[in-house]
């Protein structure tokens, strides 16, 4: 039988245009319930997708505070993620929901 060769999946290899990216953090949105995060890992995913140094650039932010804010591990506080959303071009938005 043959060896079969895997590699880890990385979403951010597949955030190629806006409308991936917004779909997506939408879906982690959706997905994370109450988990900051996992919203913070999203935001990671998402700035790997588009360019870390860029966004450090972009945000004002050290780009080694943004991997270590937006890791599995990371806290965030408010004003990182709406800068990390401002920067990706993206703006948040609210809806009422109908539990």
């Amino acid at each position: 039988m043959d060896k079969i060769t895997t590699r880890p999946w990385d979403s951010a290899e597949h955030l190629k245009t806006d409308e991936d990216i917004a779909a997506y953090l939408d879906a982690c949105l959706e997905e994370a319930g109450d988990d900051p995060a996992f919203i913070a890992e999203a935001l990671g995913t998402v700035a790997r997708a588009r360019g870390m140094s860029q966004l450090a650039r972009d945000t004002g932010l050290a780009r080694e505070a943004l991997y270590r804010a937006l890791s599995p591990t990371g806290n965030p506080s408010f004003g990182t993620v709406l800068k990390v959303i401002k920067a990706l071009g993206l703006k948040l938005h609210t809806e009422v929901a109908h539990v």
